[in-house]
């Protein structure tokens, strides 16, 4: 594979795993704050994809898009292991939330979201949680970016 192909095909596994989150969230699967960080890194590739495939610096956007797959990748990896329990995640997100930043009127406001989707619990899953299947994706197209920083053609 050519350069240009690798680009092409990491740029849009980026796009597939976004638009992908998208439709879930569109069909009921809100997402929690760490799904919502999953998301950056997957934006700034695609952006990045976009200007190798452009012509501008392919070896280096391709390299920073490598490690924005990783970070992704890294962010899937902490919150599989939070939904498994198998560490703790941020106070804000999990079952441990301290609710005692909250006034009495924000607890019985109606002007928030119908449900609070918290870090730790798993809201779908086949084989892996969706945060097990971002980072199995992501550090494939980590791959297909590196090989796409070490060709010359």
């Amino acid at each position: 594979m050519t350069r240009f192909h690798l680009l092409i095909a990491a740029t849009l596994g980026h796009v597939a795993v976004l638009g992908g989150a998208f439709v879930f969230q569109a069909i009921g699967y809100a997402p929690c704050a760490m799904c919502l960080w999953q998301r950056w890194p997957h934006a700034a590739a695609i952006v990045l994809g976009a200007l190798a495939l452009a012509g501008v610096a392919p070896r280096v956007t391709a390299t920073l898009a490598a490690l924005a797959a990783v970070i992704t990748g890294g962010i899937g990896v902490f919150h599989a292991g939070v939904e498994q329990a198998w560490w703790d995640g941020p106070s804000s997100c999990t079952g441990g939330a301290d609710l005692g930043a909250f006034t009495g009127a924000d607890l019985l406001s109606t002007d928030i979201a119908d449900t609070v989707i918290m870090c730790d619990d798993i809201v779908w899953q086949l084989g892996l949680t969706m945060a097990g299947w971002n980072a199995v994706l992501s550090f494939g197209l980590a791959v297909i970016w590196g090989l796409a920083a070490r060709r010359t053609v």
